[in-house]
Formats: C-alpha cells, structure tokens, sequence
C-alpha cells in the first residue's frame, strides 16, 4: 500500500512539474530590466466575393401582332451587375425553370426557356438560357468593382396558333451565380 501512494505521490509532483515548465515558457524573467516574449497573431482569409444587381426584374417587351406573324425576335436591356472579389471569380447564368417560361394564363401557353437568349452587349453573340449553369462573365483577379450587363432576346415563333405566342403572362426566373473557385 505504502507502494501504490509512493508512486502516486511521484505521479503529481511529475504532472505539476510539467505544468511548470509548461507555464514557464509563457512568461519571461530577465534580471536585466528588459523582458520580451512573442504572440503571432493570424488569421485566414477566404474566398470572397459580392454581386450587386440594378434591378431584380426585367420587363420584356410585348410582342405585336406583325412581330408573331414575321416570327421576329425581340431585344430588351437586363440588368447590370457591380462584382466585387478579393481573387478570380467567375458569375454564372441559368435558368431556374427545367424546361418552359412558368405561364400564367387560361389559354394554355407554353413557351420553352431557349426563347430568351441573354448577351453580355447589346446586339452581341446571343446564347440560348439554359437550365445548366453557363459562364457569363469572369476575372482573373480581383476586382473592387467590375461592371456586367445583360442583354435578352425573346424569339417569338411565326403565326398566331403556336402555343408559345398564346395569350398569357410568360415569367422566367433566372439565376446569376457570382463564384470564385
């Protein structure tokens, strides 16, 4: 028994001079008046990244009568964006429908979300929208303040029987999606 508390006892005074020494290396003693001890400060930064938008609609223009019966397609301004991101970044595009514009109406209209074609200038290269995100802009450093704009082209079919051109109202939701990889 006297054993088992011996070692004991050299159990504690073992752990409380390793505290000690332990604790020791936090302060400084100097007997020369002067005494300096160093603290690294850190920390990490992430990826950061912030998309402002002008507007969270976009009114598309209405087709006429002679813009359905010639099949016409139709160019509106979209909105514009401000990126901002301490490394590369790209913004992205797509549609949040799968398929077809949401219809709201009586007569039964269905318009597919490839009618609306989205450019980065007005009457440049137009890329159908598509449900699977696509790049529409990106940097390769950072930015304190990018501008982007999107332009839109609705495709209207030709003749007054399509099921695209029903009376109705047609709302697409899209989604910009600002990343920096």
């Amino acid at each position: 028994m006297r054993a088992t508390r011996f070692l004991l006892a050299a159990m504690v005074l073992v752990t409380a001079i390793g505290a000690s020494q332990a604790n020791a290396q936090l302060q400084c003693n100097s007997n020369a008046g002067t005494c300096s001890t160093i603290n690294t400060a850190s920390v990490t930064v992430g990826a950061l990244v912030k998309l402002g938008m002008s507007s969270v609609t976009t009114t598309l223009t209405s087709p006429l009568a002679t813009d359905v019966e010639s099949g016409l397609s139709l160019d509106d301004v979209g909105p514009t964006f401000t990126i901002k991101a301490n490394r590369s970044w790209n913004l992205k595009v797509k549609s949040q429908n799968p398929t077809n514009f949401t219809y709201g109406g009586s007569d039964g209209g269905v318009k597919p979300i490839s009618d609306l074609s989205w450019a980065i200038t007005s009457g440049g290269s137009y890329s159908a929208i598509t449900a699977s995100d696509v790049t529409f802009a990106s940097g390769v450093s950072a930015t304190n303040s990018t501008p982007a704009a999107a332009f839109f082209r609705t495709s209207w079919a030709g003749g007054f029987s399509a099921a695209s051109n029903a009376p109705g109202t047609y709302s697409l939701p899209i989604v910009f999606t600002l990343t920096a990889p």
